[in-house]
């Protein structure tokens, strides 16, 4: 059969697109023309993969385009899957596998993101950066033809315009201002003539659950280091196995390691010879909904912009949805404005996004930050102002350290509130240009000498040292600290000799920093319960007043202390904007000033209710119920197989390293998120560095390499990284050229 691979939104200009990326296929395996082989095989030739006695592969290649065409072979090679599953995601095509549960979820991407823009942007790009992009395909595309076997479920040939499609590392870059699921699939599914419905409001706790188990970037300066050097610490959270770590080094002075995403060909989180960076979520705010007032006229939608009518302009967005085991086709009209696409309404507006969430220059900027070799040339590539989605943390062999909070950042009126729709009907609302990198939230070599970001306000990230906040507009970065952010100043301000095996162990601090706070509120609550109360709860409460706030594998006070803290937090209002959720610290104060005592005493019996219903006891240590398991596909747990237990617990309580865990159709707790790929590196003459990943290299379960760092991982003892290639070949597992 022939099949066509044709482009899901289409207009007139694009039908000339879409007809160029029309290929026959054959039964399930994608046919190759004799020329694209004969190029697959002459840059194959070029790549020497060296995966060493961890499985972690360090890829040669003669020239920068070698190497991305080896780092996606190589990726390939562990997990397709996840290749083709984040390219469904920001081509916005995951309903063509799930069905409806993803429908809106893609419609929001094809609205925000145009593949006619990044077909465009292929073809007018730098030749020697379409070069990457071409071996960005080359790679993936070369592994499909020595994998017939691997079956895709709908990208059977990648085409090199697809990376610019997602051009940050973030676990979902995508910015949408706020605007919720439920809104959009009101809006689009309920049609814009019934858009004066009162729709739910966006679910904002929902919509920043990921972010909230953080991730957390350390940089040290030389004074506060055992050898005088500065020091890095990458340590970010996400879904579990949602990274490789990898070295790739060319002829053309490339030569950095560290974790990928699975589908780019940059190094997201990592390191050269000479600079290093660590990206956590930012929740800077860079995009901004616009509430447009509307009408209709002789059948077409018109929208006020400075006293006059403007029309609404439409895109037909078209989406194969699977249902019942068929795929059916399903047309959409998608609304736009100059601000943006209309994603929702609310209180009888309509909702346009204005934002930054693709661009070539954003992939430009991943790319160049990792051939940096000093702070000027690492400055000089983020002047090209295009992460929308990332704060930087950084280090490097001059001693250099800084933060930056945010990257791309709009200029707009101070004095307006940015944190809720703006006036659409107004050119007073627009955007004024784009900040300096200067301008934005940053600190360079802080007389305090340590910098940390764990998703928490960049005012206190150095200590006395930290950025003003008088000299920032407030739409700049809201001041919403968390209990990470404080346990890391309280680790990070009095340290001294700082060495590698030390940074690690404050990395992987198991202090609970929010109990300082919650625990005792909990104790005064008791003190003022009725003797019936006391009696019942008077052996859990000593057990949590004797507990030193750290949790561990045998720790009763763990299991009491996460199970009660986690009905406190779910008493908490909900946030009203995502700013406003970033405030962990103010909103748990507040939360304590209003809940009753009774309440309080009343979560702490009915936890103890629910462990008593599940476990037959009540007094049981976390190592039994919290356990790291890797089933085969990653997801189904269980109890009858073997697991370890684990001591740490998700960061929303204020602990550094994060281990997400939940019952999932079992008893016992299993991690699914938190700590992923984690490196300390300390920048003298040559670079040292320590590592440990989720688990291991390898996605197949019969490879030594799918647990060998498990323990690793749990207990915070980190491998070292052979970073140069002598190091390398003492270590040599296996040797090859892809498709050997």
């Amino acid at each position: 059969m022939t099949f066509c691979y044709c482009k899901f939104f289409v207009t007139t200009k694009q039908l000339l697109l879409v007809s160029l990326l029309c290929v026959p296929v054959f039964g399930f395996g994608q046919k190759f023309s004799s020329q694209e082989l004969q190029r697959f095989k002459k840059e194959a030739q070029a790549v020497t993969i060296i995966r060493d006695n961890w499985g972690v592969p360090h890829i040669y290649g003669k020239t920068d385009a070698d190497a991305v065409f080896g780092l996606m072979y190589a990726q390939c090679e562990e997990n397709f899957k996840g290749i083709e599953r984040n390219y469904l995601y920001q081509l916005g095509k995951q309903s063509e596998v799930d069905g409806e549960n993803n429908l809106y979820t893609d419609i929001q991407l094809q609205l925000i993101a145009d593949t006619a823009d990044a077909i465009r942007d292929y073809n007018t790009a730098a030749p020697w950066f379409r070069k990457l992009m071409d071996a960005f395909a080359d790679g993936i595309n070369y592994y499909l033809y020595k994998h017939p076997d691997v079956k895709p479920q709908v990208f059977h040939h990648f085409q090199p315009w697809y990376a610019l499609m997602f051009t940050d590392g973030s676990v979902a870059a995508t910015e949408t201002g706020g605007i919720g699921l439920n809104e959009t699939g009101n809006f689009y599914s309920k049609g814009p003539d019934n858009m004066g419905g009162v729709f739910d409001r966006p679910k904002i706790e929902n919509a920043i659950q990921e972010k909230e188990t953080g991730s957390n970037g350390f940089a040290i300066a030389p004074s506060k280091t055992a050898d005088g050097h500065a020091m890095l610490y990458i340590n970010p959270h996400v879904p579990f196995y949602f990274r490789d770590e990898v070295q790739i080094v060319s002829d053309e002075g490339l030569n950095v390691y560290g974790a990928v995403t699975w589908g780019q060909f940059f190094i997201y989180q990592g390191f050269n010879p000479h600079c290093g960076w660590m990206h956590t979520s930012s929740y800077a705010d860079v995009a901004d909904l616009y509430a447009e007032k509307v009408s209709k006229m002789e059948g077409k939608w018109y929208y006020e912009y400075d006293g006059q009518q403007k029309p609404v302009t439409t895109r037909r967005l078209v989406l194969n949805v699977v249902k019942d085991g068929k795929t059916e086709q399903r047309a959409i009209t998608g609304f736009y404005t100059h601000h943006g696409p209309v994603l929702g309404s609310r209180d009888g507006k309509w909702l346009a996004l204005k934002a930054n969430n693709r661009s070539y220059n954003a992939l430009l900027e991943s790319w160049l930050i990792t051939k940096a070799n000093t702070f000027a040339e690492y400055k000089k590539a983020m002047d090209l102002l295009s992460n929308n989605s990332n704060n930087t943390v950084y280090a490097d062999d001059r001693g250099n350290i800084a933060f930056w909070y945010g990257n791309y950042m709009p200029k707009r009126d101070p004095k307006l509130d940015w944190t809720l729709p703006v006036d659409g009907t107004t050119s007073a609302t627009e955007w004024q240009g784009i900040h300096k990198l200067d301008e934005i939230v940053h600190v360079y070599n802080p007389s305090t000498g340590w910098i940390e970001n764990c998703n928490s306000t960049p005012f206190t990230c150095s200590g006395t040292a930290s950025p003003d906040k008088s000299k920032y507009p407030a739409y700049m970065s809201p001041d919403g600290e968390n209990y990470r952010g404080v346990n890391a100043i309280r680790l990070l301000k009095n340290a001294n000799n700082m060495t590698l095996d030390s940074l690690v162990a404050k990395g992987y601090d198991h202090y609970l920093s929010a109990f300082d706070v919650l625990l005792p509120a909990l104790f005064k609550a008791c003190g003022m319960a009725d003797d019936s109360t006391k009696i019942a709860l008077a052996e859990p409460v000593k057990i949590l007043k004797d507990w030193d706030r750290r949790s561990a594998v045998h720790s009763v006070a763990t299991t009491l202390a996460v199970e009660w803290g986690t009905r406190m937090l779910m008493s908490m209002p909900r946030a009203q904007t995502v700013e406003e959720s970033t405030a962990q610290t103010t909103r748990m104060s507040s939360m304590l000033e209003n809940i009753p005592p009774g309440k309080q005493t009343g979560l702490l019996a009915e936890a103890i209710k629910s462990l008593e219903k599940r476990y037959g006891k009540w007094k049981i240590e976390w190592g039994d119920i919290n356990v790291y398991q890797r089933p085969a596909d990653g997801i189904t747990f269980d109890d009858k197989l073997p697991g370890t237990p684990v001591g740490m617990v998700g960061s929303q309580f204020g602990q550094l390293p994060s281990f997400q865990s939940r019952t999932v159709n079992t008893q016992k707790r299993y991690g699914y998120s938190g700590n992923s790929f984690i490196a300390a590196v300390e920048f003298g003459p040559r670079i040292k560095a320590k590592s440990i990943i989720t688990g291991g290299i390898s996605f197949d379960p019969a490879s030594k390499h799918f647990t060998d760092q498990a323990e690793g991982y749990i207990n915070g003892k980190f491998k070292d990284v052979l970073f140069y290639r002598e190091d390398v070949l003492k270590h040599v597992e296996r040797t090859y050229h892809p498709g050997e």
